[in-house]
């Protein structure tokens, strides 16, 4: 059984920053792409940013230049600084990863960490 437990959501003033976290337990052969997406209410869930095993990154356009995603291989875990945060930015962030255990290649969700941002 794999898990993703994410950590370090809250609420913060406009302009400021907060970082993310979200580590994988469980049965883990090893972990291809990770990433992060968001949801706001009313709104279909987006992509903020992606990280291959390699450390390659994509962004969306709207978070280039302020959020910066990074991983740590050895500890499966992910990571999601943002800064120069706006109240736009408010949503439930979720963590995903391409997990292969001895069920073979799945896609996994995290439980979801609220970030709030007030102006």
């Amino acid at each position: 059984q794999v898990q993703l437990v994410e950590s370090g959501g809250g609420l913060v003033q406009a302009g400021g920053s907060l970082r993310l976290s979200c580590a994988a337990s469980g049965s883990i052969f090893s972990i291809n792409a990770m990433g992060w997406y968001r949801q706001a209410p009313g709104k279909e869930r987006e992509l903020v940013a992606s990280i291959t095993n390699g450390g390659s990154t994509n962004y969306a356009n709207s978070m280039k230049g302020r959020f910066t995603i990074s991983r740590d291989n050895a500890k499966n875990t992910v990571y999601l600084q943002m800064g120069s945060l706006q109240p736009g930015d408010t949503a439930v962030y979720y963590c995903n990863a391409m997990i292969r255990n001895s069920d073979g290649w799945r896609n996994y969700w995290g439980q979801g960490t609220q970030v709030t941002v007030s102006s």
